[in-house]
């Protein structure tokens, strides 16, 4: 069965095919675009796919290689910068494309291919680049020359704007009339580091579960196995106790929130008491001793050093399910904090530390030295709005990984930075907080929570041939749509519909079994008080504080 294509009549600009897409889809076309211009860049794949094919690019070895493609040419190039470092970008470029360009930020090790070709099935020309390196950021010798570093930073994105929008208009001959961004966790970084480095690059963007604050998100992440370590100590919690907290926390929050449905809609607004996690003289089992109860105070709360100086966010309740995953609480053994080291030892350049080594002098050296510029920390978005741009950003509340606290701390900053300026925050940015998702995707399964709203990762993390919603296809549901009905339309999203399917295999409309809308912070969704609580017509969204 083909794929099926977005309308994009409903899109709202005319499609553009490309002539003799197929005879024209060679190295040579595309070599000749850079020769004529005078770029350094190679052109080492290009293969044109049929309708329905499966992606194969002999030169990556990759985890998930898309299927179900649209009619496409796609091609690989190696470029070098004008600093002799090299990165690889791949681009798409559909026989029906709908005058839009489309940049997927890296979330894994190489060219993010599945993901630009999500963007494709939406009509979309779209590039993805590997910034320099492929392997884990965490893995490699890349990280060696100091302009490495500020290609995974920052330049490898863009320069694959630049040329990819180049390639888009040789090979076209008319240059996209917009141009969109997104990306999570890391990607995540990447979409905000444009907004601010970048202003003019994009019309729209989207930072998802951004884990902005490079020089401290690191090293919260090295912090977080500090409060289990050393393995076996007395204050260590065991990983099966996570679920114990996980379903307390449950029990306490899910009611504060107004309704009972196993999902922790507030965390932020959750009065949790310890005390029913605390072992006794009658219960021994499934509890927490003082020294672990300790821990779970450091778990829950903000990290502070010197003069009550933020560090980072803390996670929130609903977010246990991940503590024992991604190498960052576990039991506190020593395979968990070598894997979040590498920060310290290879982008700082402290061979010798260990983690007994953290404190608050580190972070301020991180601060200092900010290798490669990485951090997107420059709250000052005031050229990305006088472009006209739009930027939406989200967190999941389940999220241990990138706790949402820190989202609202960026939000808390840049409206500071903008508001004497006479910039309202609300006329070009939006944030959402989704209850009950983990890092970008997913969610406990204790909760089930209508997480999907095909943002940045989210389709294919459950199929390597969807776009956008099954069954609703439309900006109420689908926040890629969302931002373009923002940028195009000036239509501002209040919320997004979030969709949970029930099915892992059958991703389709008719396993959606629940979705709620998911409202631009401050304001949350709230029951009516009747009707299917699976339902996103009986929710509305309100101001709680």
């Amino acid at each position: 069965m083909a794929p099926r294509m977005l309308s994009l009549a409903a899109l709202g600009l005319a499609v553009t095919p490309a002539l003799s897409a197929a005879s024209n889809c060679s190295i040579q076309t595309f070599q000749s675009f850079f020769d004529a211009n005078g770029t350094n860049a190679r052109v080492v794949y290009a293969h044109h796919y049929a309708e329905n094919s499966t992606f194969v690019n002999p030169n990556i070895t990759s985890a998930v290689n898309p299927t179900e493609l649209p009619a496409a040419c796609a091609i690989q190039v190696n470029a070098t910068t004008d600093v002799n470092t090299h990165f690889s970008f791949g681009v798409f470029f559909p026989d029906t494309w709908n005058q839009r360009f489309f940049h997927a930020a890296q979330e894994g090790e190489d060219i993010n291919w599945v993901d630009m070709a999500v963007g494709l099935r939406y009509g979309f020309a779209a590039v993805a680049t590997d910034t320099g390196h492929t392997g884990s950021d965490m893995a490699g010798v890349w990280w060696k020359n100091p302009e490495s570093i500020s290609d995974w930073a920052w330049r490898a994105n863009h320069l694959t704007s630049v040329l990819g929008k180049f390639l888009v208009e040789s090979f076209y001959g008319q240059k996209p009339k917009y141009n969109y961004f997104a990306g999570c966790s890391t990607g995540g970084r990447q979409a905000m580091k444009e907004t601010q480095k970048f202003p003019l690059d994009y019309d729209g963007v989207i930072a998802a579960c951004p884990a902005w604050w490079t020089t401290h998100q690191q090293l919260f992440n090295l912090k977080q196995t500090t409060f289990q370590a050393p393995e076996g100590s007395p204050h260590t919690i065991p990983m099966e106790i996570f679920a114990v907290i996980g379903e307390e926390a449950i029990r306490q929050c899910d009611p504060q929130d107004g309704l009972v449905d196993n999902i922790i809609s507030d965390p932020l607004g959750c009065n949790f008491d310890y005390l029913p996690l605390l072992c006794t003289e009658t219960k021994n089992t499934s509890c927490l001793t003082g020294p672990q109860l300790e821990t779970l105070h450091h778990i829950y709360n903000d990290w502070v050093e010197t003069n009550q100086t933020f560090v980072y966010a803390h996670s929130l309740y609903g977010s246990e399910v991940m503590w024992s995953e991604g190498g960052s609480f576990g039991n506190g053994s020593a395979g968990n904090v070598e894997t979040q080291l590498w920060y310290p030892r290879q982008m700082l350049g402290m061979a010798n530390f260990t983690a007994e080594d953290l404190d608050f002098s580190l972070v301020e050296y991180a601060d200092q030295t900010n290798p490669g510029d990485s951090s997107a920390d420059n709250y000052d978005l005031a050229q990305f709005y006088r472009h006209g741009a739009k930027l939406i950003h989200y967190h999941g509340h389940s999220d241990a990984t990138v706790p949402p606290g820190i989202g609202l701390y960026y939000r808390d900053h840049l409206a500071a930075t903008m508001a004497p300026q006479g910039i309202d925050v609300d006329d070009f940015y939006r944030l959402f907080l989704i209850p009950g998702m983990e890092h970008c995707y997913n969610t406990p399964s204790t909760m089930n929570a209508p997480w999907y709203i095909a943002g940045p990762t989210q389709a294919s993390s459950l199929s390597a041939s969807l776009h956008s919603v099954p069954g609703y296809q439309d900006p109420k549901h689908d926040i890629l749509l969302a931002l373009i009905d923002w940028v195009e339309n000036g239509v501002a999203p209040e919320y997004i519909i979030g969709s949970h399917f029930n099915s892992s295999v059958d991703i389709s409309a008719s396993t959606i079994d629940k979705q709620r809308p998911i409202c631009a912070y401050p304001k949350m969704a709230q029951y009516v008080g009747s009707g299917d609580i699976n339902g996103a017509a009986n929710f509305e969204c309100k101001t709680l504080y």
